[in-house]
């Protein structure tokens, strides 16, 4: 992650399915900010990080971007991922997180446990090195937080 001599954080927000609609969809459940608002929001909180942004509704499109990592791919210091209902479907993104090779941080909007018994259950929380349940939009600043407090002790 060297440019110039200046190295710059970098780290990958993930979204999944339907939430291309977050400030739209259910805003007593998800809130009324938009994910540009959010990440307009990150960006100011952090100047210094580099942040790249990726939403599908399609599952192997966001396994392509996990896998994408590593190697000669993104560089990236971490991943804030919001799988949306893929958290508690995806045997195959579960895969992918646990063969990540950067820290993927686990974001759910609502608090799963708090919802329909289908939702409860995520598939990612074991194999992610963090998780943030129920903290609204503010669980990406979080993710970020403790992904940056992740880099500063390696």
């Amino acid at each position: 992650m060297r440019s110039e001599g200046v190295t710059k954080v970098k780290i990958l927000i993930l979204n999944g399915p339907n939430l291309n609609r977050l400030g739209t969809r259910k805003p007593e459940v998800y809130g009324s900010k938009s994910m540009a608002q959010i990440l307009l929001d990150i960006q100011r909180r952090w100047p210094e990080v580099h942040f790249l942004y990726q939403q599908s509704n399609h599952e192997g499109d966001l396994i392509d971007w996990i896998q994408g990592v590593t190697g000669d791919g993104l560089q990236v210091t971490g991943i804030v991922l919001n799988a949306g209902g893929y958290s508690h479907t995806s045997v195959a993104l579960r895969d992918a997180v646990e063969e990540a090779e950067v820290p993927v941080v686990e974001v759910h909007i609502s608090d799963i446990r708090q919802r329909e018994a289908f939702r409860r259950e995520s598939l990612l929380t074991e194999v992610c090195a963090h998780s943030i349940i129920g903290h609204g939009v503010d669980g990406y600043s979080e993710a970020i937080a403790w992904i940056l407090k992740e880099e500063t002790r390696a």
